[in-house]
């Protein structure tokens, strides 16, 4: 039989079914809470933390190295400076002296400028590896809680893991048995409510998923289950208590 010519007490008890099935799923998804999400954003900051670390010690070998290189500057200029003095003892003229002056001078202000790159890129230093130091502490704190999380979720998994599954399998069967058009809407509608209920029951007179009154010849349509009929405040496809006994085998009196 095509699912298209499946009596409508049949489709409504399909759609109950998996709306049965899938609500369970929910509790499932309800147990872990925000856990896998919380373990992704982790996941996700501690990439960028570290992204970040590697940055700042990158950039900290850079400062490290320039200390270095106007040490090594000041180190020249130094040489310069005992041999151009050395020069000065045995100069035959003015002119040579003069020359031997203004290197003398120009090595030593070179010194100077030097002597204030350390200094700066010394306060820079400082900076960063405060910098480091904070995200170092930050990114291990991260990776504690991820890990408490990741501990924590797993347990959850590895107790509900056997049900979800079995629970998936059931709901993809049930899936198969609904056409089409209907399991269109019954996921439209299910993504519409945080609680994922697309079908629902009468319960006290009411919609079981708004609650809202039900006119009493609304219920007896639902009742004989002759068209699918929908809540008129909040879409849900509304069933009666007894549908999943659709398709059942009445029992024979004891006795007869």
């Amino acid at each position: 039989m095509a699912k298209k010519d499946i009596p409508v007490a049949e489709k409504l008890k399909n759609l109950y079914d998996l709306q049965t099935v899938d609500s369970n799923l929910d509790e499932i998804q309800i147990l872990k809470g925000e856990l896998p999400m919380e373990v992704e954003d982790l996941e996700d900051e501690i990439t960028g933390l570290e992204t970040r670390i590697g940055n700042l010690e990158n950039s900290v070998k850079k400062t490290e190295d320039n200390i270095a290189a106007h040490q090594n500057n000041i180190a020249e200029a130094e040489g310069l400076i005992e041999r151009y003095k050395s020069q000065l003892n045995n100069v035959k003229n003015n002119r040579e002296a003069e020359a031997l002056e203004k290197e003398l001078e120009y090595q030593g202000l070179e010194i100077q400028l030097s002597e204030k790159r350390i200094r700066e890129e010394r306060g820079n230093l400082e900076v960063k590896k405060g910098s480091l130091e904070k995200a170092v502490e930050r990114v291990d704190g991260k990776k504690a809680e991820l890990e408490t999380k990741r501990v924590e979720l797993e347990k959850i998994i590895e107790k509900t893991e056997k049900d979800e599954d079995k629970l998936r399998r059931k709901s993809e069967r049930a899936r198969k048995k609904i056409e089409e058009r209907l399991l269109k809407s019954y996921d439209r509608i299910r993504g519409n409510y945080r609680n994922g209920l697309a079908v629902v029951q009468v319960e006290r007179n009411s919609c079981g998923g708004c609650f809202n009154q039900i006119p009493p010849q609304i219920q007896l349509e639902i009742n004989q289950r002759k068209k699918i009929i929908a809540c008129e405040h909040c879409g849900r496809v509304v069933v009666d208590d007894f549908i999943m006994e659709v398709g059942k085998e009445p029992k024979e009196p004891k006795g007869a």
